[in-house]
C-alpha cells in the first residue's frame, strides 16, 4: 500500500469514528455565552504568500463579521517562524507533516471548522493535502458542528479521494471561489453555493515600499517593470513514499525531488525535459521582449519552492536579474513590489490576483484550472497559455505586447473584476453568516440591516476609490 492510500485509509477511520463516539454521547457542543471556537485548517507556514494572504484576509472578515467579542479563531501553520507577524490576534497552531493524530486532537476541541486551503478538492499538487481538508471538514460535519469549506477550488481528483468527498463532505457547507468547481463538486452530490477568493481585500505595505525596493534594485523609476513570476508546474504531485524516504536517509538517493519529510515531488527526465523547456520559452520571450521594448525585467518566487525556477530564469537571460523570494520578504513587502510593477507574466495564480487592485496589466501561464478560470472570468483568453503549450515562446512575446499595448483596455477589465469580487466575497460573508445562525440558532449574530461592505473587512482607500470607478 502507498503512504497516500494509508493516509486516506487512517483520515477515513478517524471520521467514522467520530462519528460514532458523537452518537454515543461524547464530545461538546457550544453553548449560549460561551465564544466560538472556530479551527482554521489549510496550506500555511511554508512562505506560499497566496495561502496566507488568502487565509489572513478570510480570518479578518470572519473575525469582522461575528464580532471579536464573540469568537476565537485558530490556524494551522506548519512553521511558527514563517507566519511571525501574520494572522494578528488569531491562534497558531503547529501542523505536522503526519497529520491524522493532529485533526483527532484538535478539531474535536472547537466548535467548528473552517477549511481554508485554495486548491482544496483535486489531487493534481498532493493527494495528502486533499485529504487533510476532507478529514478536518469530515471529523466536524461528524460531530455535527459547523464544517466550512470557504473559497475553495476543485479539479479532477483520484478516484478514492473523489469518494471521500462524495461521503464525507456531502454534510459540509462548501462555496466554491469559481462556477467551475460547483460543476465538478456537483457530480459527486455535494452542494455548493458560489463565491470567489478571499485575497481581494488584501492591503500591503504602501507603494513606496516596493518602488524604494525596485530603486535598489536598479530601476530608473520611469522604465515599465515586467514582473514574471515562473514555477516547476511539472513536479507535481507531491506524494507521500517511506520507501523514498528511507532510500533518501540510507543512501542519500531523490535529493533533488524531495519535499519534505517523506513527500517527494514528481521527478524523472520527461519532467526535467519539460521544465527546461518551459523556462527556456519564458527565458527568450522575456529576452526578446526587453531588446524590442524599453522594460525593467524582475522575477519574483511568491512561493519559496519558485526561488530555483527564478535562478533559473537569470541564468538563461544572462544573469543579473533581480529576484525576489517570500523566502526573504513577507506578504505584506512582497505584494507592495508586485504592485508597483506595470506588467506582469505569471504561472502563480494569486501573483495575478494580489497585482491586481492595482491594474497591473497581467497575463497568465497555467498549469491547471485556476488562472484559467481567472482569466475567463476577466474576459481575457487572449492572454492566457499552458505552460506546455508547444508555440509557448512565440506566443508569449505576442502576449507581452498586448499587455504593453493595450494596457488600458486590459485595466479596465481587470478593474470590473476586482470591482465585482469584492462584492462577491461580501455574500460569501452573509452566506457563512446564515449558516452559523442556522447551525447554532442562539449564537448573537448582528442585529438589523447591514450594507454589503459591512460583511467584508474594512477596506482600504485604495479599494474603495476602485469601488467608486469600476462598480
Amino acid at each position: 500500500m502507498s503512504m497516500d492510500l494509508a493516509l486516506e485509509a487512517w483520515v477515513s477511520g478517524l471520521i467514522e469514528l467520530s462519528k460514532f463516539k458523537w452518537m454515543l454521547g461524547a464530545g461538546r457542543r457550544w453553548q449560549p455565552g460561551d465564544k466560538l471556537k472556530l479551527f482554521f485548517t489549510g496550506y500555511n507556514g511554508s512562505r506560499n504568500t497566496g495561502s496566507d494572504i488568502r487565509v489572513e484576509e478570510m480570518l479578518r472578515q470572519i473575525n469582522h463579521i461575528l464580532g471579536p467579542d464573540k469568537c476565537e479563531l485558530s490556524v494551522l501553520t506548519q512553521n511558527f517562524k514563517l507566519t511571525e507577524g501574520y494572522f494578528k490576534g488569531v491562534n497558531q497552531v503547529y501542523l505536522p507533516d503526519l497529520f491524522p493524530p493532529m485533526l483527532w486532537r484538535e478539531v474535536p476541541r472547537y466548535d467548528g471548522v473552517v477549511a481554508c486551503e485554495g486548491s482544496q478538492f483535486k489531487s493534481k499538487f498532493a493527494n495528502a493535502l486533499t485529504t487533510m481538508m476532507i478529514g478536518s471538514l469530515g471529523i466536524a460535519a461528524a460531530q455535527n458542528k459547523l464544517s466550512v469549506s470557504y473559497g475553495a477550488e476543485a479539479g479532477y481528483m483520484d478516484p478514492l479521494i473523489a469518494k471521500m468527498v462524495a461521503r464525507y463532505c456531502k454534510d459540509s457547507f462548501v462555496i466554491t471561489r469559481n462556477p467551475e468547481s460547483q460543476t465538478v463538486l456537483g457530480k459527486l452530490g455535494v452542494s455548493t453555493e458560489l463565491g470567489t477568493d478571499t485575497a481581494w481585500t488584501f492591503e500591503p505595505h504602501p507603494n513606496e515600499f516596493g518602488n524604494d525596493l525596485l530603486r535598489k534594485h536598479g530601476w530608473d523609476g520611469s522604465t515599465p517593470v515586467l514582473v514574471v513570476c515562473p514555477i516547476n508546474p511539472f513536479w507535481w504531485p507531491v506524494k507521500a513514499s517511506v520507501a523514498k524516504y528511507a532510500a533518501k536517509l540510507m543512501t542519500g538517493a531523490y535529493q533533488e525531488s524531495h519535499y519534505r519529510k517523506f513527500y517527494f515531488h514528481n521527478s524523472g527526465p520527461e519532467v526535467e525535459r519539460k521544465y527546461d523547456y518551459y523556462l527556456t520559452a519564458i527565458a527568450n520571450a522575456v529576452d526578446r521582449f526587453r531588446k524590442e521594448n524599453r522594460v525593467f525585467p524582475v522575477l519574483v518566487a511568491t512561493e519559496m519552492l519558485d526561488t530555483r525556477s527564478c535562478k533559473k530564469v537569470s541564468d538563461k537571460l544572462g544573469g543579473g536579474i533581480p529576484i525576489f523570494s517570500s523566502g526573504d520578504y513577507d506578504m505584506y513587502q512582497l505584494v507592495s513590489l508586485l504592485r508597483c510593477c506595470h506588467l506582469m507574466v505569471s504561472s502563480r495564480f494569486h501573483g495575478i490576483v494580489t497585482c491586481m487592485p492595482s491594474l497591473v496589466a497581467s497575463a497568465g501561464v497555467t498549469m491547471d484550472e485556476r488562472i484559467h478560470n481567472l482569466m475567463n472570468e476577466r474576459g481575457h483568453q487572449d492572454l492566457l497559455l499552458t505552460v506546455d503549450d508547444p508555440e509557448l515562446e512565440e506566443k508569449l512575446v505576442v502576449i507581452m505586447g498586448k499587455l504593453l499595448k493595450e494596457s488600458e483596455a486590459i485595466r479596465d477589465g481587470i478593474g470590473k473584476t476586482v470591482a465585482k469580487n469584492l462584492k462577491v466575497m461580501a455574500k460569501m460573508g452573509v452566506y457563512f453568516e446564515e449558516h452559523v445562525q442556522r447551525r447554532y440558532p442562539e449564537f448573537p449574530i448582528r442585529k438589523g440591516l447591514q450594507n454589503w461592505e459591512d460583511y467584508l473587512p474594512p477596506l482600504s482607500p485604495n479599494l474603495r476609490k476602485l469601488l467608486e470607478d469600476y462598480s
